[in-house]
């Protein structure tokens, strides 16, 4: 029996941003304050979103989900990076980072689902005004809403059980600040091709179906707008919209770069900025933009 097939991976060691300390403890400052204020930001938003009664619309709805989503999101990854800076202890559980994996692919599909059903919601508003309350019923939300749970816990358990059984032979050290997907199978010792396919599969086929229909929506929003013949109208229906537009460029523009760009020897660390970017500084907007 190889020895490798034997090994069992109790910890790894996972990689910040490689810097002076001076520059970590400014990092671990600024992200601190952002770590605040997105948990802080997002349970405003669904506390006041539960508590009044006029919010209880189905656009406000799916704010309130995507805030709840965006509380687990940062709260999964951030607390370990900044405990890492502050303590410069890099180990983490294998347990930790399977967990830690789990969540992040949960929230990272949810946000997904979140955002195209958020543009499905101002498609109605604007296009079909008459039909909305009879379209986007709290029956239909709530199974929008189940749907995108089940699917997000679905793949999230396919995807952690499969990295959960690889191994991890030849270094245990993560080139990223948190347990990502990609940077263990880059460093596992087993075969990932199957797993790497599925992976670019998904990767490929969930964001550009969404950005899709959220692109073909915001058509047919915008040659409705136009065909508006009152100006008070227009404006009114280009405010309802904003604020989902501005999330998601803000969601779905680092994606998009750090999978069109080129590879470079910097490339990892850009990486690391971009990660960040959609995992810390996504959250901590999004309250600010949806006020």
């Amino acid at each position: 029996m190889n020895d490798c097939d034997i090994n069992v991976v109790t910890e790894f060691s996972l990689s910040p941003f490689s810097t002076s300390r001076m520059n970590e403890i400014l990092i671990f400052s600024g992200f601190s304050v952002m770590y605040l204020l997105a948990v802080v930001g997002n349970m405003i938003i669904v506390a006041l979103v539960c508590s009044v009664p006029q919010l209880h619309t189905p656009m406000y709805f799916f704010l309130c989900n995507l805030s709840s989503v965006d509380i687990i999101y940062i709260s999964t990854i951030l607390p370990k990076m900044l405990s890492i800076i502050l303590t410069e202890d890099k180990t983490i559980s294998f347990y930790g980072c399977m967990t830690q994996l789990f969540f992040f692919v949960i929230c990272g599909d949810s946000d997904i689902f979140i955002l195209t059903f958020m543009a499905y919601d101002r498609y109605v508003a604007v296009c079909s005004p008459l039909h909305y309350t009879l379209i986007m019923t709290r029956k239909f939300c709530r199974t929008l809403a189940m749907s995108y749970v089940i699917l997000s816990v679905a793949n999230s358990v396919m995807f952690t059980k499969m990295t959960s059984t690889l191994s991890f032979c030849y270094s245990r050290l993560i080139n990223h600040f948190f347990c990502e997907i990609i940077p263990l199978l880059l460093l596992s010792s087993s075969d990932t091709e199957n797993m790497k396919m599925i992976l670019t599969v998904e990767d490929v086929c969930l964001p550009v179906l969404s950005l899709l229909i959220i692109l073909i929506s915001y058509a047919r929003i915008i040659y409705t707008i136009f065909k508006m013949r009152s100006s008070r109208g227009q404006m009114k229906a280009f405010s309802s919209c904003s604020s989902h537009i501005i999330t998601v460029l803000l969601f779905y523009g680092p994606s998009i770069y750090m999978y069109m760009k080129p590879e470079s020897k910097h490339s990892k660390e850009q990486d690391k900025i971009l990660s960040m970017f959609y995992v810390a500084v996504v959250p901590m907007l999004n309250p600010f933009v949806s006020a």
